[in-house]
């Protein structure tokens, strides 16, 4: 499959129409027909999309936000209506080449501004009124299964919550990715097997543990040219990209990456808080395009970044705002 192609089949994930078969097509003819890396990063908190993608002509945007609005001068020209926060400048090469793609405004019937059941909502693809128990990932794989040679169908970094991997599919949720990398290990008690369901517990977990080391690299951590930020967020997506390399230093392949930036509830103080969070969100994307370059797998990696409901479109009195009920979707795909 083209690098195009997969980019615009990736563009419909923002929206509900995601199809195993065309998102993790063969790419480059290797890995058993999971050719395709699928890498989402989850904004928590409701980022604000008004203030991310600005709309800097609108007259109306800066009536309903005299003090928080984000002045024309600053705004990182898209086109003549649209242009990115100034902290997203890391994105502009990505814009420019043809490698980003915008959609504003997603939402569903009914919205829900509860951050738990809202992101619930999202991970599951489910409507307003319906509760499924399965992520939306997990159904993709259970359509079209993982080859069984994968360490695990996808991988969680720096978070305990499965998301849209919950429910079934062979996850592997990495908490710490320090002690990921530090090759840390777990062991099964040896007087386990005398209480059945205990022992069934702890075979799970011990598949899990077993998931997990494989994931790692045998021959040692890919000696990455790409400067890595010391942040919580810089330090997970190094740990992705040593789950990635894997493969190639004798681990085991991953089908999609789970990976988590917050606190986007920007009640008070919204500039100086999303202006720290996007220049964090800007360089890490731009991170991951120069680790996964040096793996010759940035031109079949999908990135998407999703958040579980954006902002009001006016402003509080805290220089804030507050719940809304649409959200902005971004992922590296062509704009025709």
């Amino acid at each position: 499959m083209e690098r195009r192609d997969f980019l615009k089949a990736g563009a419909m994930l923002g929206m509900g129409g995601a199809l195993p078969g065309v998102v993790f097509a063969q790419g480059r003819g290797k890995r058993n027909g999971y050719g395709n890396l699928l890498i989402l990063i989850e904004l928590k908190g409701g980022n604000d999309g008004l203030n991310t993608v600005v709309p800097y002509t609108s007259a109306q945007y800066y009536a309903l936000r005299p003090r928080i609005a984000i002045k024309r001068e600053q705004v990182l020209q898209l086109d003549d209506r649209y242009g990115l926060h100034p902290s997203l400048q890391p994105l502009m090469p990505l814009w420019q080449a043809g490698e980003l793609s915008v959609v504003q405004g997603l939402s569903y019937p009914q919205p829900n501004l509860s951050h738990f059941r809202s992101i619930e909502i999202w991970d599951t693809a489910s409507r307003a009124d319906q509760y499924l128990h399965e992520g939306w990932l997990t159904r993709a794989f259970a359509a079209r299964p993982v080859p069984a040679s994968f360490g695990a169908d996808g991988v969680i970094i720096g978070s305990a919550d499965l998301g849209p991997l919950d429910g079934g599919a062979r996850a592997v949720a990495l908490a710490s990715p320090d002690a990921f990398l530090n090759e840390a290990r777990l062991a099964m008690p040896s007087n386990a097997t005398g209480n059945a369901t205990l022992a069934h517990v702890l075979k799970v977990e011990a598949d899990i543990v077993k998931a997990a080391d494989g994931l790692r690299p045998k021959g040692g951590k890919f000696d990455f040219k790409t400067r890595f930020s010391e942040t919580a967020f810089g330090n997970a997506i190094k740990a992705a990209m040593q789950v990635v390399a894997a493969p190639g230093r004798g681990g085991s392949d991953v089908a999609a990456v789970c990976l988590s930036l917050g606190s986007f509830d920007t009640h008070t103080n919204q500039l100086v808080a999303q202006n720290n969070l996007l220049r964090q969100l800007g360089d890490g994307i731009a991170t991951l395009k120069s680790a996964l370059t040096e793996l010759g797998r940035w031109d079949d990696t999908l990135i998407v970044t999703y958040s579980e409901f954006g902002r009001r479109p006016r402003e509080n009195l805290n220089n804030g705002t507050d719940h809304g009920t649409c959200l902005l979707y971004t992922s590296p795909s062509p704009r025709d």
